[in-house]
């Protein structure tokens, strides 16, 4: 087990490996293709893994209930993550375990992205880019559900401090870090 609360962010298929091999404990794939999913997801469960899998970075996935059931029935996936709400709900609906992402880019993007939360209630929250100590802070307030921060991390202070300011988990795409 790692010892930092590291998500690894598989955001290309040559990654897979070195997630497989790293102490993380969560994957969230978001490369790849359906054609190969199920070869991708067996392989991170046989290295004792729990894999999300992104609707809208893994090229092939329906992104309806339809899509999703199939998705969590076929592949055995422990999770998704999407941006979409729908989804959410939809993922909701068949106990799937979901990750809502949203972006803070400006506060009324922050404010609709609160709004959806409450509406379709997610599991956990992604919240993008995560080096924002103040809205990581103002996030976890609001969500109430473990915060997930993410993007353009790429130091250990920037870890540490996205982790004191009330982040629970920290995903990251770099394999470097995917060993903490």
């Amino acid at each position: 087990m790692n010892r930092l609360p590291i998500i690894a962010s598989v955001t290309r298929e040559e990654q897979i490996p070195l997630a497989a091999a790293g102490t993380v404990s969560r994957v969230n794939l978001m490369a790849g293709e359906i054609g190969r999913l199920a070869s991708v997801v067996k392989r991170l469960h046989d290295a004792g893994k729990r894999v999300f899998v992104h609707l809208e970075m893994v090229a092939g996935l329906g992104r309806d209930a339809s899509g999703i059931a199939y998705l969590a029935e076929t592949f055995g996936v422990d999770g998704i993550v999407t941006t979409k709400s729908n989804a959410v709900v939809a993922a909701k609906q068949i106990g799937l375990p979901c990750i809502q992402r949203i972006f803070a880019i400006d506060t009324a993007a922050l404010q609709t992205a609160f709004r959806m939360i409450k509406t379709a209630d997610p599991d956990e929250v992604e919240l993008m880019p995560g080096l924002m100590p103040r809205i990581i802070r103002e996030a976890k307030s609001v969500v109430g559900r473990p915060l997930i921060v993410g993007g353009l991390i790429r130091r250990p202070e920037e870890i540490e401090a996205a982790l004191a300011s009330g982040a629970d988990f920290v995903s990251i795409g770099h394999p470097s870090f995917w060993n903490l």
